[in-house]
Parts: structure tokens; C-alpha cells; sequence
């Protein structure tokens, strides 16, 4: 390599810098196995994704396929007498696609190689085929929200002597092929890169968050969009759309070549040059343009003013926190919620703008991995909701129908969209925000990473919500209790007037056999065991008149409680129709001032303890 010495140089100061750390994916440590294998004399073989046909696909490229027939896996050893890892630096021109659908890929691959300091952090340096080859290599990627480091080993896929897939125009240069097998291997195989966008590979290869504009439908700001983007250090790409294959690679009168990426480095506000092109020509000659926001662990981030960023993590639960969108009000309320405090607007907005500025990433995890079993992506999107003033301040609340359900939310994503990443820029007033992810409909499951970005330091955090339930004791004399029930209770409970578990489990069966609003399969015998356990005060395993009385009365309440939440009148209930029950109790707690068992609600208050 011509720069070695100078990539020896940027290695120690990033060590020396600390942004190489990494996550080991799965627990592989470079340096251990390479080690081991120059200490062994044999080249490493990965074991997590060895050269077989598992690792190439899983549909058309799967087992017995016509597609992998003839393929043999070679090292770069014994397809080149001189293999390098990296000539004269990477370039755009080492990047030539095979036989695998994945140009998106090689687009953020290309955009790559013109951001040095981003393309070391990818590729780490003192990689080669001399010194302390050993079959093994690794590179750095960015796998939803934290940077991972990935080891494989050196056989690629060949057929008739030549690379299968991603490949350099030389043929002797082979960083590129075996960063292709790493983002293979952190996505399941080589098949699982068919399709995408180059928006996904360039957040990978920079832990960045993306936004893309269609530039004829541009929006009034968009100029000042691109040049606080690029005073924050975001990399940004246009291109040219293609409306059939015949166009690839066409030239347009002003030299420009379609489906091409081109970089954008500067965006000044001045007459152009002769040989520079203007903002009005800019949105006319180009179609789309892309652009990356950087996080602080991208880079060292010398000369770069990085975006202020937090993330968190999540999950959509069939039957508790997979709420749907707003159009699913019974469940909506259940999705998780995170809190996002704006305080200081910024300074840079245009004349006549005033806010902060906020970009809003939602993205669902292993979504490529998941699709050797056939999983598919969710239809996500996210709705925001100003935090009313009477909860700020009083710690962590998760919002309620009373406010998701009767106020409009601030914004929301413009569509829910089967995407892996939904993202948004806003720019809104300082204050506190609730974020509600969601999928589109409920009971979807799925996990997720919530990205914020803003220009100024923010505040943010989950919104957990604290589900309670206070069980108390109701202290009754047999004499309180109604004398038809005494009679009947002496009818069923035999000579000694208690009820054993089997009596129990007989009485319980036959009254919800009778009950068509309830589904159950019966009360087993150790639940009626139970129940006992809990209310039996005498010891004696048995229920008497006073204890089957407190157990009647509970599960008539219950039954109340039951109906009043079957909102689906299916005779089950779901956990956000129990959520919705523990709720409402607690609220009746709260009313209850006086202690009497019994409230009085005006019309408002009504409404809401109804709806919630």
C-alpha cells in the first residue's frame, strides 16, 4: 500500500482516540483468532459462517439451486499471485457488482470511498496479505444502534476462477468482496442483500441518520436544509433517476451520467462560477437527493459540529405494547412512549423561522436476517404529542386516552410505510413531546430502535407507565350476609357448611357454563386450591359461609369489571383490555375522596373514566 505510512498514522490517533471501540459480533475477537491461527500455521475458517451453501441463500440461492451449482469458495491466495487488500487507497473504480442484486449496496460502498476518515472507521487499517496473513479479517458496521465488529475469513464465492459477486476492475484488489462478506454475514447470508436502498448501507457504514428528498417536489427550505447539514458534517448524495434499464449509465446534455451517485461537499449562497452549477439548476438536472446526518461515534468528529444524539429501544408485544396506529383506539394507548424535552431553539434557522430542530429516526431491527424465515418487514410510522403542561415536571407519565385519544398529536411521520427506517425532520417550539411508535396495525410484533437528532442538546428518555393494583380486604360478619344466600349456601355445601376444592371447582364451573359472555375452559382444581390458600382464615382448607361470601362478591365485581372491558365482546380480554381495567380501578381509588366505595362523577369526568 503507497500510504502506509500515513494510514499508520490515522490508526494511532484513533486508537489513541478511543473510536475504535466496537461490540464483538458474536463475541469474535480479531486479534485472538488471528493470533491463534498464525501461532496453529492454518488459516482461519469462521465457523459462524463457513463456506457452504447456508451461507449463500436461502431461495435462489439456496441448496440444489441452478444458480449455485459450480460455485467453489477460494481465498484471494489462490485467485491472484498478488492479492492486495487496498491499492493506492480505496476508490470507486474497486467496485464492480456481480451476479448478486445488491447495487444499492455498492452505491453506499462508492460514496464511501470519498470520505477517508469515515471509510477507516469501515475498514479498519493494517489489514494485508503479507504481514500477519492469516486468513482472517474484520471490518466495523453500524447494526442498529451500536457499531459492531465483524471477523469472517478470506473464502469468497467463485465460479470458473472468477469472484461471484462484488468484485475490483483489476481483479487483484479484494478489501471490497470481503466487506461484502462481512455485511453478508450481519444479515444472514449473501441472498439476504438482494434489494434495498443505498440510504440503508450508508447509515451502516456511518451509524448516521438519513433523509431523502424528491427534488421536484422540493421543499421552500431545502437550501438551508443542505447547508446546516453540512456545517453539521452530514454527507449528502444526489442522482439522477433511471426510468428503464436502458438508461443506465446515460449521459445527459450537461455530462451527467444516470443512476450515477454524486457527492455534494459545498453549498454556498453567491453567484456560481462559469463551471460550478446553481441551486436552480441543481434541482432541475437532479432527481433525488440523500442526506446522511452524522452521530458523534462516527468519527472523531475534528473540524465537524456533530448533531447532538440519543437512541432507545423498544418492542411492539402481541397483546400489549403492539397498539397500531391512532385508527385502533382500543389499543393505541399501549404502544411505549418516549419523551423528547426541546430546550433552547436554534440559532441558525433562516429569517422568519424560530424552533428546534429535530430529526426522528424509527427503525425495525434484523429485518434482512429475518427473511430466510420468511419475515417480513412491519408497516411502521410515529405520531408526536405535546406533554400537557400538568405533567411536566412530575417525573416519567405515560399519556393516556385523555390525551392521545381527545387531542391532536403536534405532527406525525407522513405515512406509515414497510420501510426499515421511517425518518422525519421537524422543527418545533422548545417544550416536551411524547413520541408514540407504532406499526399500523396492532398485534404486530416486532423490536425497534428510536433515533433522536437535534441540533442543540435535548433531553430524552422512555415513558414507562406503572400498572398497579391494591387488593384489599373486606371485613364481613356472617350476620351481614343475606339470608337467601346462607340458605343456598347450606344447600351446596353439604354436612359440614364448607367447600373443599372439589366443591369449589364444581360451583365455579357451573356458574361460567351458564354465562354466555364469558369463554372459559373451567376452573382447574389446583386454581380452586388457590383460591382457598388466599382465603382461608380459619386453616381448615376449606371455605365457610364468611370466606365464600368474600369470594362471591369479588367475582361478581370482577364480572363487572370484565364486561365493562370486553370491549370486543368476545368473552376473553386482551392485555390492553386489561390494562384498560387496572387502569380504570386505580382511577377509582383516586376518586374515591371519602372512602364510601362509591364516587360521583360530573359529564367530563364520566366521559373520561369511560373512555380510558
Amino acid at each position: 500500500m503507497a500510504s502506509t505510512a500515513a494510514d499508520l498514522a490515522r490508526l494511532k490517533t484513533r486508537e489513541e482516540e478511543g473510536s475504535l471501540k466496537a461490540v464483538r459480533f458474536q463475541q469474535q475477537d480479531f486479534h485472538q483468532l488471528r493470533a491463534e491461527s498464525l501461532k496453529s500455521g492454518e488459516l482461519f475458517c469462521d465457523p459462524f459462517f463457513p463456506a457452504d451453501c447456508e451461507t449463500l441463500g436461502f431461495n435462489t440461492l439456496g441448496r440444489y439451486f441452478s444458480r449455485t451449482r459450480g460455485i467453489e469458495w477460494k481465498r484471494p491466495t489462490e485467485l491472484s499471485s498478488d492479492p492486495q487488500f487496498i491499492v493506492d487507497g480505496a476508490k470507486r473504480t474497486d467496485i464492480c457488482q456481480g451476479t448478486l442484486g445488491d447495487c444499492w449496496l455498492l452505491a453506499a460502498l462508492a460514496s464511501l470511498t470519498l470520505d477517508p476518515q469515515i471509510l477507516d472507521r469501515v475498514v479498519p487499517l493494517g489489514q494485508s496479505f503479507s504481514s500477519q496473513y492469516a486468513g482472517i479479517f474484520h471490518f466495523q458496521l453500524w447494526r442498529f444502534g451500536e457499531w459492531v465488529d465483524v471477523v469472517i475469513d478470506d473464502r469468497l464465492p467463485v465460479r470458473e476462477g472468477k469472484l461471484l459477486f462484488v468484485h475490483s476492475a483489476e481483479g487483484r484488489e479484494f478489501w471490497s468482496a470481503l466487506l461484502e462478506k462481512a455485511y453478508a454475514k450481519v444479515s444472514g447470508s449473501y441472498e439476504a442483500l438482494t434489494g434495498g436502498s443505498s440510504i440503508e448501507g450508508f447509515e451502516d457504514f456511518t451509524g448516521g441518520i438519513s433523509e431523502s428528498y424528491d427534488l421536484k417536489k422540493a421543499p421552500p427550505t431545502l437550501f438551508h436544509i443542505m447547508r446546516r447539514g453540512l456545517k453539521l458534517g452530514s454527507l449528502m448524495g444526489c442522482s439522477i433517476d433511471i426510468s428503464s434499464s436502458p438508461e443506465t449509465e446515460a449521459v445527459t446534455g450537461q455530462k451527467l451520467v444516470k443512476g450515477h451517485a454524486y457527492s455534494i461537499t459545498a453549498v454556498r449562497q453567491r453567484a456560481p462560477p462559469l463551471n460550478r452549477m446553481c441551486y436552480a439548476d441543481f434541482l432541475r438536472q437532479f432527481s433525488r437527493l440523500d442526506i446522511c446526518n452524522l452521530s458523534p461515534d462516527t468519527l472523531s468528529g475534528e473540524g465537524r459540529g456533530l448533531w447532538s444524539y440519543m437512541q432507545f429501544e423498544g418492542v411492539w408485544g402481541v397483546g400489549s405494547t403492539a397498539g397500531g396506529c391512532r385508527n385502533y383506539p382500543a389499543t393505541f394507548c399501549s404502544n411505549p412512549q418516549f419523551l423528547v424535552r426541546l430546550l433552547e431553539e436554534d440559532e441558525d434557522l433562516q429569517e422568519g423561522e424560530e424552533g428546534c430542530t429535530l430529526i426522528l429516526g424509527l427503525m425495525q431491527r434484523d429485518a434482512r436476517r429475518e427473511r430466510r424465515y420468511g419475515g417480513e418487514l412491519n408497516t411502521i410510522g410515529f405520531s408526536l404529542y405535546r406533554v400537557p403542561d400538568e405533567y411536566k415536571g412530575s417525573g416519567p407519565v405515560h399519556l393516556g386516552p385523555e390525551v392521545l385519544l381527545r387531542e391532536a398529536p403536534v405532527t406525525r411521520s407522513r405515512s406509515f410505510i414497510n420501510l426499515r427506517e421511517v425518518c422525519e425532520l421537524f422543527v418545533l417550539p422548545p417544550g416536551e413531546y411524547a413520541v408514540i411508535p407504532s406499526t399500523f396495525e396492532p398485534h404486530r410484533k416486532g423490536s425497534f430502535v428510536l433515533r433522536v437528532f437535534t441540533e442543540k442538546h435535548a433531553h430524552s428518555g422512555p415513558l414507562e407507565e406503572e400498572l398497579k393494583a391494591d387488593i384489599q380486604e373486606i371485613d364481613e360478619e356472617e350476620r351481614d350476609v343475606d339470608p337467601h344466600f346462607r340458605r343456598l349456601f347450606l344447600q351446596i355445601s353439604g354436612n359440614d357448611s364448607e367447600d373443599s376444592a372439589f366443591e369449589l371447582q364444581h360451583i365455579l364451573d357451573r356458574v361460567v357454563s351458564q354465562r354466555s359472555d364469558v369463554k372459559t375452559d373451567g376452573f382447574s382444581l389446583q386454581t380452586c386450591r388457590d383460591i382457598i390458600s388466599l382465603l382461608d382464615t380459619d386453616g381448615s382448607n376449606k371455605l365457610g359461609l364468611k370466606e365464600f361470601h368474600g369470594l362471591w362478591t369479588r367475582i361478581q365485581k370482577y364480572l363487572e369489571v370484565f364486561q365493562m372491558f370486553d370491549s370486543d365482546a368476545s368473552g376473553t380480554m386482551s392485555s390492553h383490555e386489561m390494562r384498560a381495567a387496572v387502569t380504570a380501578a386505580e382511577m377509582f381509588k383516586t376518586l374515591d375522596v371519602k372512602k364510601e366505595g362509591k364516587i360521583h362523577l360530573d359529564l367530563q369526568q364520566w366521559l373520561c373514566l369511560t373512555i380510558s
